[in-house]
């Protein structure tokens, strides 16, 4: 109870450390502190001492040796810790002093401190034992005991924006405790001085940098949030008018869109804030009487301007959930969107957008239809979306003056001419005809846009495709992608396809491959084509017969050796329905490739590479080695058989679109499998199988019927056992047929291999008898000529 021998002593104490704390004595300094301020509320007297020892720890901490740092670390940090506690302290002026002690000790530069034999910490130390102290933490927390005095609570917040700056830790720290729902949640609290709203924002953004985005964005899903943000939003938005204000709403703006991203069903809808965020992103495009937008004008300063695009990107986020969409509609956001697709002016009125500012927020809108014309089909078509889009399209093709800025992300490669628009505008008619809507597909056929983009491919795109770039190979495909999109299943539009179509196709596949690793996009422009040809070709009586007289098949064979084999799928597949077509058989037939080969023999190979890929039980001449599992695959059989339900396909069905032989088959039942040219014995071998692959893929089925009725442990009825029994029997006895064939192939080939051998070592021999003759021949000649008696002799004889 000696108080005034307390204060005393504590003044005496203030005096010695006037300079800073040592290290060492650092537990001892804190233990005094904790006393005091135990004793504060019921003793005043202690709370001056309490503030200027607090004081005091705002200067760097000293150390007698190098070492100390490390020797001392814990203690510091638990010190640090411990001066975040006294926030408990029911004083105002208390908790002011530790904040600004906090921050000072945080930022302060180091100073020479007048102690001799210490020497004081650097700044870099003392934000590093900040940053493992559980400091940030401690204020988070310590919020909820000032909701009342917002001045100690914006002291509390600029402390917390100081630590959150630039560290990783201290943001996650202040996550941890829910710091961004805490702050967040009372966003928009009554502060005469105006800073509060800023200085929560500059937290959540340091946060938002910084910190586990992830656990940010769902801290703030919430409706208490999504109203601060929204109420936070609306008003600097309506009630700003400087510089400040328009930042901060655009930073707002910048959160609700990262909720929005990483938390798509965010209850954005359920608070109101969707319907006046698509207010706000259109009211200048659309006419409105609502109060908030009556007076509300955008500039074209930079703020409103960044305002404008994401304001378009927030509501592509929203977009994601469908209860957006009725809103949306209600809207009339994709007219707004719309309002921006037309051509561009070279100059603009004093109150409007720039022509570069126009040019971006242009290509952002494009981009944000290319998302959400596919959800509001219906609010297309009442846009008059198909004929914007083919106007515009006509006006990129035309040749004015015009040159595209190329400034924003969405402008790569537009700089000098119009291709941003013009390759925006395509992915947006190529995500619009993606749904297959038939009244769109058929709108944008009456509205001649077919012939308009064959012609655009032969206007536009007539240099060589090895000069192109990466955006001309981009809006090349996409053409082609909409092309085929638009004529397939439909005869008249593949007539309309016509003659100029296939020229266009053709040039396309008759292109080196060896541009397919440029890098650029060629793979999918090769892909688009075939898949044009497949989609806009086969199937109608005209355009086959043209496609087959411009050399078609040759080409798509051609293509067969050229292209990686992840292509193959789609060019046999737009093989077999051209096969169809009686004439392509003799197209194919007739075909010749590298080194002399036919088509037959190129199919079997690909038949064997198939085989080798799923890993069929094959022995190196490509004959049956397993005839109980004469068509499975490695993976098939680990698999083993699992009880499905009757809509699930089983494993031996889902085989069948996993790789070619299907296919191959089919063609080949197109072609026959008797008398084709070119075939080796290695070929016939294949061939045995690819003529029974129906009956082994049937056996196959039946078997994993079979194994799954006695998995479920299930016993047929007699009759259908022995149906199932007759069944296995016919698929073994084929199987073996097959495999004897094989066998019967290769042991005539050995023969034959044996007979030639024979044959070539009868030749070698005649060939050596015949020398020996000559030999002996001149041997004699010579004797006779230069022996007059053997050539008496020889005329005797």
């Amino acid at each position: 109870m000696l108080y005034d021998r307390h204060q005393n002593s504590l003044q005496r104490l203030i005096r010695h450390y006037q300079h800073g704390f040592p290290m060492k004595d650092l537990v001892l300094v804190y233990k005094l502190l904790n006393i005091c301020a135990d004793r504060v509320e019921l003793h005043p007297m202690y709370e001056e001492p309490l503030i200027e020892i607090i004081k005091i720890c705002s200067l760097p901490y000293l150390k007698e040796k190098t070492s100390d740092e490390i020797v001392y670390q814990q203690i510091v940090i638990e010190s640090i810790s411990q001066l975040g506690y006294l926030m408990r302290v029911p004083s105002n002026e208390v908790r002011k002093q530790i904040c600004s002690t906090l921050i000072t000790f945080h930022t302060a530069e180091q100073k020479i401190q007048k102690v001799q034999k210490f020497k004081s910490t650097s700044k870099e130390y003392n934000r590093k034992v900040i940053e493992n102290s559980d400091v940030s933490e401690t204020l988070i927390k310590s919020l909820a005991l000032m909701e009342n005095d917002y001045e100690v609570r914006l002291l509390v917040l600029d402390v917390l924006q100081t630590f959150s700056k630039d560290s990783e830790k201290n943001c996650n720290q202040i996550l941890l405790a829910e710091g961004a729902m805490r702050i967040c949640s009372r966003l928009m609290d009554a502060d005469p001085t105006g800073h509060l709203l800023f200085q929560s924002v500059e937290i959540l953004w340091n946060l938002l940098e910084n910190g586990d985005v992830a656990n940010l964005a769902a801290q703030l899903n919430n409706v208490q949030c999504i109203s601060q943000l929204r109420d936070g939003f609306v008003y600097q938005l309506t009630m700003g008018y400087s510089h400040y204000d328009r930042q901060l709403r655009n930073d707002l703006l910048t959160i609700a869109t990262l909720v929005v991203t990483k938390c798509p069903e965010s209850p954005f809808v359920e608070c109101g804030f969707a319907r006046q965020l698509v207010l706000f992103g259109t009211f200048q495009e659309v006419k409105s009487h609502n109060i908030l937008v009556k007076h509300l004008k955008l500039m074209t300063n930079q703020e409103d301007f960044e305002l404008k695009k994401l304001l378009m990107n927030v509501l592509v986020k929203m977009s994601a959930d469908s209860t957006m969409i009725p809103i949306m509609s209600d809207g009339h956001l994709l007219l707004a969107l719309f309002s921006f697709v037309r051509g561009n002016e070279k100059s603009s009125g004093p109150r409007e957008w720039t022509p570069a500012q126009f040019e971006e927020l242009q290509l952002h809108a494009m981009s944000s239809l290319i998302t959400l014309c596919p959800v509001m089909i219906e609010d297309y078509m009442l846009c008059q979306g198909n004929t914007r889009l083919l106007l515009l399209l006509e006006w990129c093709i035309q040749s004015d003056d015009f040159s595209g800025q190329g400034n924003s992300f969405h402008g790569t490669g537009g700089r000098g001419n119009k291709k941003s628009q013009m390759c925006q505008c395509l992915r947006i008619m190529r995500s619009v005809v993606s749904t297959e809507d038939e009244l769109v597909l058929q709108d944008l056929s009456d509205q001649g846009a077919i012939n308009q983009l064959i012609g655009i491919l032969k206007k536009v795109f007539a240099v060589p495709i090895a000069k192109y770039t990466a955006i001309d190979i981009e809006m090349q495909t996409d053409i082609l992608i909409i092309l085929s999109s638009l004529c397939d299943g439909d005869i008249h539009r593949k007539e309309l396809f016509g003659r100029n179509g296939v020229d266009v196709v053709m040039n396309y596949l008759q292109t080196d491959a060896k541009l397919l690793n440029s890098g650029l996009g060629h793979h999918k422009l090769f892909l688009a084509a075939v898949d044009t040809a497949w989609c806009a070709i086969v199937g109608c009586t005209l355009t086959d017969d043209y496609f087959l007289e411009r050399s078609g098949v040759f080409h798509l064979i051609d293509l067969l050796e050229l292209v990686p084999k992840t292509m193959y799928n789609v060019i046999i597949g737009c093989l077999l329905d051209l096969c169809e077509n009686p004439k392509t058989m003799n197209h194919i037939l007739t075909w010749r490739g590298r080194n002399n080969i036919t088509a037959p023999h190129l199919f079997c190979d690909i038949w064997r590479h198939e085989d080798l890929s799923i890993g069929a039980c094959r022995d190196v001449n490509g004959a049956i080695t397993d005839t109980k599992k004469p068509m499975m695959g490695s993976r098939q059989m680990e698999s083993g058989v699992v009880p499905l339900k009757a809509n699930c396909p089983s494993p031996a069905i889902v085989e069948v679109f996993e790789n070619l032989r299907a296919k191959i088959f089919s063609i080949f039942g197109k072609l026959g499998f008797m008398d084709l040219p070119g075939l080796t014995v290695e070929d016939h071998v294949t061939l045995t199988i690819i003529e029974k692959y129906l009956d082994f893929k049937m056996g196959e089925v039946w078997s994993e019927i079979i194994c799954e009725l006695e998995v479920d442990k299930i016993k047929p009825v007699t009759p259908d056992e022995e149906a199932l029994e007759t069944i296995l029997k016919v698929v073994d006895e084929r199987t073996n047929i097959v495999a004897a064939t094989q066998s019967e192939l290769l042991e005539a080939q050995q023969n034959q291999d044996a007979i030639e051998e024979q044959e070539f070592y009868a030749e070698i021999r005649e060939n050596h008898r015949q020398h020996e003759n000559k030999v002996r021949k001149f041997t004699e000649y010579v004797s006779r000529t230069s022996n007059y008696d053997i050539l008496k002799v020889c005329a005797i004889l």
